[in-house]
């Protein structure tokens, strides 16, 4: 009579060493892309941003909607050669500064554009956007008479007290989050491994009857 003993298996320390190396890999791409996050918003040149703002304004021969529609279109040729190049001698920059560094926003809501210019120098963010703001007002006003609007300064860009561009602990955190997306991203895309792989067989010691047996067949 043999008796059947269950067959065990234990995992091993190789598997388990396995096991708690892909969560470490994500861990460890947690903390680089925050280090590297980190250190970017630390050495990278702070930035500015002055906004100015201009209204337009109907005359009597014309009505709020078509001061709406003029600001809409005036928001899109503030950053256009012929403004630009007014504006580019009271700002102190050239015309293709102000190109790269002048953004207009308009409002569905209300006949009024935003012009808000980006430097590492607070005084030239408020010089550039002011120069803009003035060389559009200047040039809209040009052609008033036959539009029946009026482009008039809302508000004067002012010197900023902080940097707009993210601060270290943000880009910290932002290289973080990326880094903890590509780390699971490397969990889902790693090679399967079989499972008799991650496991190893415990050794077998035969029962009594059975060995028994084989000594009576020697």
């Amino acid at each position: 009579m043999t008796e059947n003993h269950p067959r065990q298996h234990r995992t091993s320390p190789v598997s388990r060493a396995r096991a708690l190396l892909p969560w470490s890999l994500a861990t460890a791409g947690v903390l680089a892309g925050g280090l590297l996050g980190g250190a970017y918003g630390v050495l990278k040149t702070p930035t500015y941003t002055a906004t100015s703002y201009v209204v337009a304004v109907p005359t009597e021969k014309s009505d709020p909607a078509s001061a709406m529609g003029f600001a809409q279109a005036y928001g899109r040729v503030a950053t256009q050669l012929a403004v630009l190049d007014d504006a580019q001698k009271s700002a102190g920059v050239s015309a293709r500064t102000l190109r790269n560094n002048v953004r207009t926003v308009t409002s569905p809501d209300a006949p009024m554009i935003a012009i808000s210019a980006v430097s590492a120098r607070p005084k030239r963010a408020v010089a550039m956007a002011n120069a803009v703001a003035r060389a559009l007002t200047r040039q809209a006003n040009q052609s008033k008479a036959g539009t029946h609007v009026e482009l008039l300064t809302f508000s004067r860009a002012v010197k900023p007290t902080a940097p707009s561009s993210p601060s270290a602990k943000v880009t910290g955190l932002v290289g973080a989050s990326a880094g903890g997306l590509l780390g699971g991203l490397a969990l889902l895309v790693r090679p399967r491994r079989r499972p008799e792989e991650d496991t190893a067989p415990a050794p077998s010691v035969p029962g009594p009857a059975v060995a028994a047996e084989a000594h009576g067949q020697r």
